[in-house]
């Protein structure tokens, strides 16, 4: 009997080991095996334990160890049914994610069992002007936040004169309801080394660094195994897959710096510098790690490089809506009835990510806004929930989608204290190196705390200053702080009012 359980973060905060441990003490002695996988990404199921019966695998969640032995004799009440068949699964466009919770994440031979290396065996019968033209087709954007197109940065990586260039993965997921990332490096770490060695091959670089953050130790852990797992079999190193194209990479830790997701402030951490943004231009493309030619791109943009070259980049632009091309990974978190991870193409929308695929609030209550991108997204109200997900058409509506964390709050949520709290966070994750940052953060806290205490002078004050933020920040991160807090105080105008009555 085949037994999966998955040793995702998520799974194991809500006692998979556990579940594992019971697993074994019931099992009798009976000929069992145990393997540890991804998270599907129904994080409310979790615990999730799958059973495979007559070649089929049955889910039993959310599974706590005095369900063990019931889930091994098939009487459990927990059952779910196959796994494959539940609609959360049936819904999906699983492309990046078509093995995560599927397969042993550190078995290279169930990797390749499952489609694994044929995007990079592919890749070396091509050019890398014909590499980096795949991805052009493809439409790829970058999934970190700012949606650049992927084929036009390796582009200007691939033409810059060079002996040595770099590709840096940012694996630094910062954001609040944020945990694609993760999920992906825990459950699939080989796509995304896989995407690294095609992306290095392509533009000309023999040495690629992710960059994960310290608070993901699991993360951390699982990728220096699959890199030296990849390296032993000859996927990574001197002689790529026996290519005589050399590509290797190795994995670095941060130190806990929000900024530290900006490319730039990611590049001097690296180096072993402050993390503090730089000036641009030059780009990190032509002058990036060391000063040399760097591709820097999130984990599922590189992540999603295989499935691209496997599959034809035609096939992945298939896909979306309008400059959105290929799918969005949607983490579906906050005040929220189903929330975890769905993988869709580009063009649902909010009101069918929130109310139907993700039912609505946990608490039971009417949904009063939901926050798309991080702690730097803007408000959208339930009046905007007909807009599809596409990078065009959020930026219509005046948000964003960032790294496609959703945070789902209910009608008691108070978008005043919201707005300061974006103002608050980016007064405190500030590098300091601009005044509209550094600055700018602070006076937004007093200025809101006014409004509150009733100062309706302090509104148009809040404006300007979110005006400045916006047009005069080096970096995104005192850029789009504007976004919250614009979005709650045009939207929830009444939130603002409401401090004010209470004042007098």
């Amino acid at each position: 009997m085949k037994v999966y359980v998955p040793m995702d973060s998520a799974a194991k905060a809500l006692g998979a080991d556990d579940v594992v441990l019971a697993l074994l003490k019931a099992a009798e002695g009976r000929d069992i095996q145990i393997i540890r996988t991804g998270s599907r990404g129904m994080i409310w199921l979790e615990p999730l334990v799958e059973v495979e019966v007559d070649g089929q695998r049955h889910g039993f969640g959310p599974a706590t160890p005095a369900d063990a032995a019931a889930i091994l004799e098939g009487t459990s009440a927990l059952a779910l049914g196959p796994v494959e068949d539940l609609d959360w699964m049936k819904r999906q466009t699983r492309l990046t994610f078509a093995r995560c919770g599927v397969i042993d994440p550190l078995s290279l031979e169930d990797y390749s069992a499952h489609g694994g290396l044929k995007g990079l065996r592919r890749a070396l019968t091509l050019t890398s002007q014909q590499m980096v033209d795949e991805v052009q087709t493809s439409g790829l954007r970058g999934r970190g936040g700012a949606g650049f197109p992927t084929g036009i940065k390796w582009q200007t990586v691939h033409d810059a004169g060079a002996r040595q260039k770099y590709i840096v993965c940012n694996a630094d997921e910062g954001d609040s309801g944020t945990f694609a990332d993760r999920m992906i490096m825990e459950g699939d770490p080989f796509t995304l080394i896989e995407g690294m060695t095609i992306a290095g091959l392509a533009v000309g670089a023999t040495r690629g660094y992710v960059y994960l953050r310290s608070e993901y130790p699991d993360a951390i852990h699982v990728m220096r195994q699959a890199v030296a797992i990849a390296r032993e079999a000859g996927v990574l190193g001197a002689d790529v897959l026996n290519s005589g194209r050399a590509f290797d990479m190795e994995i670095r830790e941060g130190a806990g710096a929000y900024v530290c997701g900006e490319e730039t402030s990611l590049l001097n951490s690296l180096e072993g510098k402050r993390g503090v943004v730089r000036a641009k231009p030059p780009l990190p493309a032509l002058e990036g790690f060391l000063g040399r030619p760097t591709v820097v791109n999130n984990v599922i943009s590189l992540a999603t490089v295989p499935v691209i070259f496997e599959r034809g980049a035609q096939y992945y632009a298939d896909f979306g809506l309008g400059r959105s091309r290929g799918t969005v990974t949607l983490q579906i978190a906050g005040n929220v009835a189903r929330g975890g991870l769905f993988e869709t193409a580009f063009g649902v929308t909010l009101d069918e990510v929130v109310n139907d695929i993700g039912g609505g609030t946990a608490s039971r209550r009417p949904v009063k806004a939901v926050q798309v991108g991080g702690p730097l997204g803007a408000y959208m109200p339930v009046s905007k929930f007909d807009t599809p997900i596409g990078y065009e058409e959020f930026d219509a509506k005046g948000g964003l989608i960032g790294h496609a964390g959703l945070v789902v709050f209910d009608d008691r949520a108070d978008m005043l204290k919201m707005a300061r709290f974006a103002m608050e966070f980016c007064a405190v994750e500030s590098c300091g190196k601009c005044t509209p940052c550094r600055i700018g953060s602070v006076r937004g806290v007093e200025t809101i705390d006014r409004i509150a205490q009733g100062d309706a002078s302090a509104v148009p004050l809040l404006t300007d200053l979110c005006e400045t933020m916006k047009d005069g920040s080096l970096c995104a991160l005192g850029g789009f702080t504007p976004f919250p807090v614009m979005s709650a105080l045009t939207h929830f105008p009444d939130d603002f009012a409401t401090h004010k009555e209470a004042a007098e």
